[in-house]
C-alpha cells in the first residue's frame, strides 16, 4: 500500500493539471518534445517490443494467448463496471459486473470468457471516459515511449487503474511481474495490424497517431456521438 500512495498522488496532480488546461479538444503544446519521444520510441518498438509481440503471436499456443487476453479483459470489465456506475450507465455496469462474476466464478478466474459466449456485451468504460463524462478537460496530448499516445486525463485514468489493479494483490512478486509482462506483450500484439496500417497509410505517422487517438477517445467519451468541432489540423 505504501508504494501505491506516491502513484495516487501523481495521478491526482495530473488530474488537477488537466483541469487547468484549455477545455474542448485536446491540444499539443508539447509537440516538439512529443515528436522527440516518438522518434525515441520507434527503434525501441521496432527492435524490442514488436519482435517480442510477433514471437508471442507466432509461437505461443492460441489458447494461451486467449487466456492471457481474457484475464486482462476480466479486470477491465471490473473497472468498466465501476466507471459505468460513476457515469450512471446502469445497464453497462450491470452487464460488466455480471461478466466478472460469471467469468471469475466459472471461467477459471477469468481465463475463459464464458460471458461473451452467453451474449453479454462488454461496456468498455474506463476512468478517462468517466473524467470526460464529468466534464474534465483532456489536457495536453502526450506521447510516451513504450506506452504510446495519451492525454493528461487519460494518463491519469491509466495510473489509477494500475494502482487499483487486483494483480497488485498477488503476494508473489516474480509471479506478479510475469503477469504484468505478459499483459504488456499481449497488448502490443493486439496492435500489430495497426502498426502495419500506419506504415502504409501515413505520410506523417506522428500526426496520424495523434489525430486517430484523439478522435477515438472523443468517440468513446460521447458514446459514439461526439460533438462536431473544427479539426485543429485543418
Amino acid at each position: 500500500m505504501s508504494a501505491r500512495r506516491p502513484l495516487a498522488a501523481v495521478a491526482a496532480a495530473l488530474l488537477l493539471a488537466s483541469c487547468a488546461s484549455t477545455p474542448g479538444r485536446p491540444y499539443d503544446p508539447f509537440e516538439a518534445s512529443n515528436r522527440l519521444m516518438y522518434e525515441i520510441n520507434e527503434p525501441l518498438d521496432k527492435y524490442f517490443a514488436k519482435p517480442i509481440a510477433q514471437a508471442w503471436v507466432d509461437y505461443v499456443p492460441t489458447f494461451v494467448q486467449r487466456a492471457a487476453s481474457n484475464y486482462y479483459n476480466n479486470i477491465d470489465d471490473l473497472f468498466s463496471a465501476v466507471n459505468g456506475l460513476l457515469q450512471g450507465k446502469l445497464d453497462k455496469a450491470g452487464n460488466d459486473l455480471g461478466r466478472v462474476m460469471i467469468n471469475t466464478g466459472f471461467g477459471l478466474g477469468g481465463l475463459i470468457d464464458i460471458a461473451s459466449d452467453a451474449g453479454i456485451p462488454r461496456g468498455m468504460e474506463d476512468f478517462g471516459q468517466t473524467f470526460g463524462y464529468w466534464g474534465i478537460p483532456q489536457g495536453p496530448f502526450l506521447f510516451i515511449p513504450l506506452w504510446g499516445p495519451t492525454t493528461v486525463r487519460d494518463g491519469t485514468g491509466t495510473l489509477l487503474r494500475f494502482v487499483w489493479s487486483p494483480t497488485n494483490e498477488i503476494p508473489l512478486v516474480p509471479l506478479r511481474n510475469v503477469i504484468y509482462g505478459v499483459g504488456a506483450i499481449d497488448l502490443r500484439a493486439q496492435a500489430l495490424d495497426a502498426t502495419s496500417l500506419l506504415d502504409q497509410a501515413a505520410l506523417d505517422p506522428y500526426t496520424f497517431i495523434r489525430r486517430s487517438y484523439l478522435q477515438r477517445r472523443e468517440y468513446l467519451v460521447h458514446d459514439g456521438n461526439p460533438p462536431k468541432e473544427k479539426d485543429e489540423d485543418e
